[in-house]
């Protein structure tokens, strides 16, 4: 490890400008989290001295007591260091020059060749339906391409009604659309306590109100959130679940829970919003929450986690009742579904391109999973189905110890704030995505990730990877 010698720097000022991080958390948690951003981001180096406790207090308005437990939350997580007589310093290398094993985001396995590609793309271009390309489509997407779609959600467990459905750029479109036609501006919506960091980023941008409901084995713990929407039955809201391999946790809902929350939001007038990207051909009979209350839930799914990430079309499947508001929202979006990944889905779908593909992702997705079940043993939360990302629990300070020793032995992972939704002390942890290194570098990374999390179970001193 390297050294550093902070004297130096003790009659300087502190470069860093004070922020608190967005957010409804506590002032606390929001001062860990800028300091956090700028210490791994780069923009604060190591040895860069952080501003006194009364100073720093004093600009941005807050105790100073908030200000001490903060500098003690990031010198426990190994981002700065308390040098006696001088104040306290970054003690965390800048590694933004650094190679990194990437297993942040959560993609496929790699399973198109080119060969198979070049051959799309030459049958494409044979026989070009100019009038596709010559005029701007349809708001909710071809016909033609709305009903393979609706095929396609078939297969995968859902009756879908290609009239009902709307073509999007990827899920995360169709979530946008999705929330935008149940949700008010500045209303409920009612998520698991560990989500999808992009879903808490397009409620932010939508100005929601996000309420997260404790989770167990099997997901949101509906009978909290009974609880709730009955304590608030004025404010409505809406339910956003990923009821299969729930991410960031991979928790799975049983029928009888699904059920459940089915007769909850029913009983309530309250819309359900259904994230099933997760789902391969063959991972599960479970049935989608959509195929059981159609008429309360919006269906949210893509070809991009089950087929080619760079594909970026989704699809929405509403209700009968909702399609025509559901419409008006995609309408001001103004994002039309490129022509030629249309063209390329079709095509894909017609020649059976896309169940080769899928097929050989969940063949590889089986056999990575296996590998860090074999690496990380007991660290690793088990569903009972393989997936292409992992959920490791922890303490909420283990995760971002995890988090930043990862970071400085040259490994991302998802950033454990990017996915809390309130503060639920049993239900914190690290999501790994294993789909989208190479398999080589995954052994490595996972050998790594697993010594951290040897050490971060033998307290009381888990950070000697920060000693600088």
């Amino acid at each position: 490890m390297s050294h550093y010698t902070y004297g130096n720097l003790m009659r300087e000022r502190s470069p860093w400008q004070p922020r608190l991080a967005e957010g409804n958390s506590s002032p606390t948690d929001r001062l860990v989290q800028a300091l956090s951003d700028d210490i791994l981001s780069g923009q604060l180096r190591l040895g860069a001295r952080l501003p006194a406790h009364r100073e720093l207090a004093d600009t941005l308005g807050i105790a100073v007591g908030t200000v001490t437990k903060a500098y003690g939350i990031l010198e426990r997580r190994g981002l700065v260091r308390s040098v006696k007589g001088s104040g306290m310093f970054v003690a965390l290398a800048n590694s933004r020059s650094r190679t990194f094993i990437d297993l942040s985001q959560n993609t496929p396995p790699a399973a198109l060749t080119s060969r198979s590609l070049s051959k799309t793309l030459t049958t494409l271009a044979r026989r070009p339906d100019m009038d596709m390309f010559n005029t701007y489509a349809p708001a909710t997407g071809h016909d033609e391409h709305r009903r393979l779609l609706a095929q396609w959600f078939s297969r995968l467990g859902v009756p879908a009604d290609y009239q009902h459905l709307i073509l999007t750029n990827g899920a995360q479109h169709a979530l946008s659309v999705a929330l935008s036609t149940v949700c008010e501006p500045f209303g409920r919506l009612y998520v698991e306590a560990q989500t999808y960091s992009g879903l808490i980023q397009l409620s932010h941008l939508l100005k929601l109100t996000l309420v997260g409901i404790p989770m167990d084995d099997e997901g949101m713990d509906v009978s909290v959130l009974e609880k709730i929407l009955d304590e608030n039955a004025e404010k409505g809201g809406a339910v956003y679940v990923t009821p299969l391999l729930q991410s960031p946790s991979t928790r799975i809902m049983s029928l009888a829970r699904r059920q459940e929350l089915v007769r909850v939001c029913r009983e309530r007038g309250i819309k359900i919003i259904e994230d099933d990207v997760y789902r391969l051909m063959s991972t599960t009979e479970l049935p989608q929450i959509a195929k059981i209350a159609p008429d309360i839930t919006l269906y949210v799914n893509s070809l991009s986690k089950i087929l080619n990430p760079a594909l970026r079309i989704g699809g929405l499947l509403v209700p009968e009742a909702l399609y025509s508001r559901a419409e008006s929202m995609l309408r001001a979006t103004a994002m039309m579904v490129s022509p030629l990944s249309s063209s390329i889905m079709e095509q894909w779908l017609i020649d059976g391109t896309a169940e080769t593909v899928t097929l050989a992702i969940e063949h590889e997705t089986r056999r990575r999973y296996q590998l860090a079940i074999d690496i990380l043993g007991e660290h690793v939360y088990r569903s009972g189905l393989p997936s292409f990302h992992l959920w490791l629990p922890f303490s909420r300070d283990d995760a971002h110890s995890f988090y930043n020793a990862a970071l400085a032995t040259g490994i991302k992972v998802t950033a454990p704030a990017s996915t809390e939704v309130g503060q639920q002390s049993d239900q914190y942890g690290v999501r790994l995505c294993i789909g989208g290194t190479e398999f080589s570098q995954l052994k490595q990374a996972l050998l790594k990730l697993n010594e951290i999390a040897g050490q971060l179970k033998q307290k009381p001193d888990p950070f000697p990877l920060f000693n600088v």
